[in-house]
Order: C-alpha cells, then sequence, then structure tokens
C-alpha cells in the first residue's frame, strides 16, 4: 500500500495521484506539485489515503511543498471564490488557472502565430486554446479536427518562430467544450466543466429508454454529442422497466382484462384498454395489474377471466401523501388556489353590492336637488304665448302692408 493525495488543477479537470512524502494534506489546500512543465499549483481534493500499488499507472511525482499565499494564482475578478454567507461551507475545485500578465501576452502571441501559420499552410484544423508554461519554454497547443492532420511542418515554423519547445494535442469536440465552458439549456455551466473527470459512454438507446424525443437537436449538447446528463437516470429507468410491463402485454386488472397501450415509467402507471369496455383506456398503478402474456401478445385460447372478487383483490389504494402527488385538486397548492379564487369571488361580489348602493343613494339625492332647484326658478311662459307676444313686438316696430283681397 502506497500513501497518496489526489489533486486537480483546473475545476472539472482530472485528478491525479501525488506521493506527499511527509506532508498531511487536507482537502481543499493548495500544493504545489511536480508536473513535466514544472511546478504546478494545485488544489488538492482527496487527503492521504492509501491505495495500491498495482492501481498505480506510472510512477508518482512528488509534492513539492504546501502552497502558501504568495503561490496561489491571482484571483478572477468575474468568478469570486469567497463563499456567501449563509451557505453551508463546502469544498469547490479551484477554476482554471488564471494566467499572469506575461503569460496572457504570450498565450495570446502565441495564439496568433499559430493561427497565421494553419492559415499559410492551408491545414484543415481549428486551434482551440495555448497554454504556456509557467517558465516560457514550452508551449502546448490543443487542437481540433476531423481527419488526421500531419503537422510535423507547422511545429518548425512555430518553434522557430516563438524560439521555445511545441507540443500539438489533437482534441475532440467534448473535449473542447470542456475547455471552452458555457451554459447548458438547463441553465447551469457544463457539467464537463464542473465536475465530470471522465467522459462516460452515451448512446441513443438511453434517449429511448427514457421515452425522450429522437430529435438530434432536443437531446445533443454544445459539442454536438448526446448530452451526458442521460446517463445519470438510466438506471433508474432501467429499474423501472424491470418492474413495468411493457407495451402490448396482456394482462390482468381491478376491472378485468385488456392489453397495455402506454406505460408511464416515472408515475409507474400504465394505461389498459379493457376487453368488452369502453374504448378510452383506464389508468392503472404498476400493483395493480398482473401480467399474463408479455410483451406484443393476444389473448391466450385457454384463458379463463377469473371472478371479480378475485381481481377486485389487485386494486391498490395509495398512501396520502401519494395520493396528493397524483391528484393535484387535493394539493397543497390546489387548496391555495381555490381559496385564493373564492376570496376574490367574494371582494368582487362585496364591491359590486357597495356600488349599487352608492348608484342608489346618487340617484335620490340628485332628484331631490332637482325639484329644489325646479321651484326657485320662475315659470317660464308657454312656448305660444312668448310667440305671440314676439309677433305683436315685430308689429308695432315695422307693420306688415295690409293682403289683398
Amino acid at each position: 500500500m502506497t500513501q497518496v493525495i489526489d489533486a486537480r488543477f483546473r475545476e472539472g479537470g482530472k485528478e491525479y495521484s501525488f506521493n506527499p512524502g511527509e506532508l498531511t494534506v487536507e482537502p481543499g489546500q493548495g500544493v504545489i506539485v511536480s508536473t513535466p512543465k514544472g511546478p504546478e499549483y494545485a488544489v488538492c481534493t482527496k487527503g492521504n489515503h492509501l491505495v495500491d500499488e498495482a492501481t498505480l499507472l506510472s510512477p508518482l511525482r512528488p509534492v513539492l511543498r504546501l502552497a502558501g499565499e504568495e503561490d496561489k494564482p491571482p484571483e478572477e475578478p468575474d468568478r469570486p471564490r469567497e463563499r456567501p454567507e449563509g451557505k453551508p461551507a463546502a469544498f469547490r475545485p479551484a477554476p482554471p488557472r488564471p494566467l499572469t500578465e506575461a503569460e496572457r501576452k504570450r498565450q495570446k502571441e502565441a495564439m496568433a502565430v499559430c493561427r497565421e501559420k494553419i492559415a499559410q499552410q492551408g491545414l484543415e484544423m481549428s486551434l482551440v486554446r495555448a497554454e504556456p508554461s509557467p517558465d516560457g519554454g514550452k508551449i502546448v497547443f490543443y487542437f481540433t479536427a476531423e481527419n488526421r492532420v500531419d503537422f510535423r511542418a507547422l511545429v518548425k515554423d512555430l518553434a522557430s518562430t516563438l524560439h521555445c519547445r511545441i507540443e500539438l494535442r489533437q482534441i475532440g469536440v467534448r473535449d473542447e467544450t470542456k475547455m471552452l465552458g458555457g451554459i447548458g439549456i438547463c441553465g447551469q455551466p457544463y457539467c464537463c466543466c464542473r465536475f465530470l473527470d471522465k467522459f462516460q459512454p452515451v448512446s441513443i438507446k438511453m434517449a429511448k429508454t427514457q421515452n425522450l424525443s429522437l430529435n438530434p437537436t432536443k437531446i445533443s449538447g454544445a459539442c454536438g454529442r448526446l448530452m451526458c446528463c442521460l446517463k445519470y437516470e438510466q438506471g433508474a429507468y432501467e429499474d423501472a422497466v424491470k418492474r413495468c410491463p411493457k407495451k402490448e402485454s396482456f394482462v390482468e386488472t381491478p376491472d378485468g382484462a385488456g392489453n397495455v397501450t402506454d406505460v408511464n415509467l416515472l408515475r409507474e402507471k400504465v394505461k389498459v384498454r379493457i376487453e368488452g369496455g369502453d374504448e378510452q383506456p383506464k389508468t392503472y398503478y404498476n400493483q395493480e395489474v398482473r401480467v399474463i402474456r408479455p410483451g406484443k401478445g393476444k389473448r391466450p385460447e385457454d384463458y379463463v377471466l377469473p371472478p371479480k372478487e378475485e381481481l377486485e383483490k389487485l386494486r391498490y389504494i395509495p398512501p396520502e401523501s401519494q395520493r396528493r402527488q397524483a391528484d393535484p385538486s387535493r394539493g397543497s397548492l390546489a387548496e391555495k388556489l381555490e381559496e385564493l379564487l373564492a376570496t376574490e369571488a367574494q371582494r368582487g361580489a362585496e364591491h359590486a353590492a357597495r356600488t349599487r348602493s352608492h348608484s342608489r343613494r346618487s340617484g335620490g339625492q340628485g332628484g331631490k336637488g332637482g325639484q329644489a332647484k325646479a321651484k326657485a326658478q320662475p315659470a317660464k311662459p308657454q312656448g305660444g304665448q312668448n310667440h305671440a307676444g314676439n309677433s305683436a313686438h315685430h308689429r308695432r316696430r315695422r307693420p306688415h302692408p295690409p293682403k289683398e283681397t
């Protein structure tokens, strides 16, 4: 048995084992380890523990010393590592090592030179990242390509231009996404950037088992491959498939025998079309179904339907908590919604009653005021008298000539 520690260089990166020697390292503590690039800063993910020497593939590199405040890389302004108040203290791996100003300048220069050389030589490759070593004696370029690329001439040009050791590594599209990072459709950073150390194989069979849409745009990630999260729930779906009957199976239910038309693996419910019953299938719990012939099978020729009393024993009464989840009308949210609607309806009725009462009071006061105003004003002469007086006034001022007879 050999004592080792596990550490990683960047968040979501692969874990490597190192020989701590006589040091005692705690998880989350920074260490300076020996690497082919030279001394590097890493964060311990698992403290001192014993492992079998047969599981170690290569000689362990040593832990040089514990990291101090002067060894820690500069904090990124847009990604603070301080723990928010009220949150439990938990280990979080450090993000990719921020580069110093000199390393950042050298990285930018190396990327520009490499892209220029690739365009001059007409190589079908896409440059992803350049990682200069801390001492500046080596630069590692990561690129993606559909086919194998002969980059020997490119390495010579880059070495003569940048005056350092050059290493080119071809990576896949999933590794490219892990390096670049981003936000997934779930609203969270990519799993490969956060905690996935190794990529697990994902097949289209998992999407079929989980009854997902086979549209590639809906089940593929940013890398163009099937989403890694399909692997997370595959075990639960496979276990549910073993317990639930298959589609088109001939089964017995509390209401009779029939064929399964649909299976809901998450709720573990099935829809069965009863023989001689309504055309609308009925929904049953998995415990209420007894399989007579699995798969796409018809009714057995020698099958005899059991008595109704025996079939009624298959009836399953779920507990109260499960009934609340299955029946939204009995849930607490639905009850609160009904209570809110009833309150709003009562307020509306009270408002309407107050409006009608106010209208009646306003109408009565207006009638009395109108009568009082009518009594205060003098009576106007009738239309005929007023017309006659006006006619006489006009005759006095300008008499009309007599009419001829």
